[in-house]
């Protein structure tokens, strides 16, 4: 797994295998566990460790940036995660190229508002070719 965090953006660009992005999935879910991203290096500043899934009180999904830890924090509430879950599964299972992207917008089913950006990209590469 391959976690960016962009400055310029605002944003954390996650690249997976298909089996990375279940195990995601699943740990989101759960909402427990930690997800260890192989590219994390010293010498980038803007690669994140891995991925830190929480159970929190409240509704909605909090995506946000431990920067001591230089980790991604999901956390929130059963039925949020699991829609998120839902949301990466299908990502993980798709058989297209393309991304999702998870971003904050008022009204947003299950984001909640100061939630950091976030740009799933497909396992099999980039947009579809139809």
């Amino acid at each position: 797994m391959r976690l960016v965090s962009d400055p310029v953006y605002g944003e954390v660009d996650l690249t997976a295998t298909a089996a990375e992005l279940t195990c995601l999935a699943s740990a989101v879910a759960e909402g427990d566990g930690f997800i260890s991203s192989a590219s994390a290096s010293a010498l980038d500043c803007n690669t994140l460790a891995g991925i830190e899934v929480r159970k929190a009180p409240g509704s909605g999904v909090r995506i946000s940036l431990d920067v001591q830890r230089q980790a991604l924090v999901i956390s929130g509430d059963p039925v949020a995660r699991a829609v998120l879950a839902e949301n990466l599964h299908a990502m993980a299972t798709a058989e297209d190229g393309g991304h999702l992207h998870i971003d904050y917008f008022p009204e947003h089913p299950y984001l909640v508002e100061g939630s950091l950006p976030l740009v799933v990209n497909s396992p099999h590469g980039g947009m579809p070719i139809r």
